[in-house]
């Protein structure tokens, strides 16, 4: 089967019509067309239902899709044997780790922090939760990094490391100058959150619910950047990891409120392909990397002189 079938099928499906898959891939769209015609005609089954608006899976291209995923990954994998390419690894994060924590991560492996021999070529992409829980399983990365939410992981994982709690408003808050900031004194303001099923919200409703009943959530339609701006110009308080508002604390955009009740630590939870392929090496010292990198250690991170500096979460 010709993978450029398969390509242009991945890309009707990522992109969501025949017209912007074609524009990504850089082809006309009547090649594109023609060649999920050709994709139909060797299966024996239709994958696509195309519409005026666009193009939405068949039940039979909904099962297609991610064996054409691990299809043109394999063909990835042999091309760069061949050539005696690095491998490539494929990281899916959330924003609140690749705000600081990710970066650093990256830099020490570059620099060979984790041994000759175990360098990669990263490609990153930060996404929500459930977005980037839907891509894992779609094939679409070797390891993904998230907060711990609680729920039940299937497949290979671990934890690589925990980061504090925090409570952050702007540094003009009634509650900002307080020493201690009682539960009840909270209750009177807005609890900011980016979206369902952020880490915002997660932190609220595992750790905050039994101290914050009756807590007001307020959604903030947009990223992490758009939740720590708003909360620095006095619109409300965030539940966050450390990490996540690392560089605006440590500018003062933000302040931490402290609870006179304590916020236990999150988990930072690594979850990988069974069978990452060229990968495998690359992927276990990113492994490594994560766990001398947990926030809550202490001693220094990484050797490399590059990425010899500790997280700033460290410090």
């Amino acid at each position: 089967m010709d993978t450029r079938y398969l390509r242009a099928f991945v890309a009707v499906a990522d992109r969501g019509g025949i017209s912007a898959a074609a524009k990504e891939l850089g082809y006309a769209q009547s090649s594109v067309s023609a060649q999920l015609k050709r994709l139909e005609a060797d299966l024996g089954a239709a994958v696509l239902v195309r519409a005026g608006t666009g193009a939405t899976l068949t039940e039979a291209g909904q099962r297609l899709l991610p064996y054409a995923r691990e299809a043109l990954e394999l063909v990835e994998r042999m091309r760069r044997a061949a050539l005696g390419d690095r491998p490539r690894l494929r990281i899916g994060c959330q924003e609140s780790l690749a705000h600081v924590w990710m970066p650093e991560l990256l830099a020490a492996l570059e620099y060979g922090a984790a041994g000759p021999g175990s360098g990669a070529d990263v490609e990153l992409t930060v996404l929500n939760r459930q977005r980037l829980e839907q891509a894992f399983r779609d094939g679409e990365f070797e390891v993904t990094f998230q907060y711990d939410n609680g729920a039940r992981v299937l497949g290979p994982h671990t934890v690589v490391g925990h980061d504090r709690t925090v409570l952050v408003a702007a540094p003009g808050h009634p509650l900002a100058g307080r020493e201690r900031v009682t539960p009840k004194q909270l209750l009177g303001y807005d609890f900011l959150v980016a979206e369902r099923g952020c880490t915002a919200e997660m932190l609220v409703d595992r750790f905050g619910r039994d101290l914050l009943a009756g807590a007001r959530l307020t959604m903030v339609q947009g990223s992490l950047s758009a939740l720590l701006r708003l909360t620095g110009h006095g619109h409300g308080v965030s539940l966050l990891p450390r990490l996540a508002a690392l560089r605006e604390l440590e500018q003062g955009e933000l302040v931490e409120l402290r609870l006179t009740e304590p916020l236990r630590p999150v988990s930072i939870v690594a979850q990988w392909h069974p069978r990452p392929g060229l990968a495998e090496r690359s992927l276990h010292a990113v492994l490594d990397l994560a766990r001398r990198a947990d926030p809550l250690d202490e001693r220094p991170c990484f050797d490399s002189p590059a990425a010899s500096t500790r997280l700033a979460s460290s410090a």
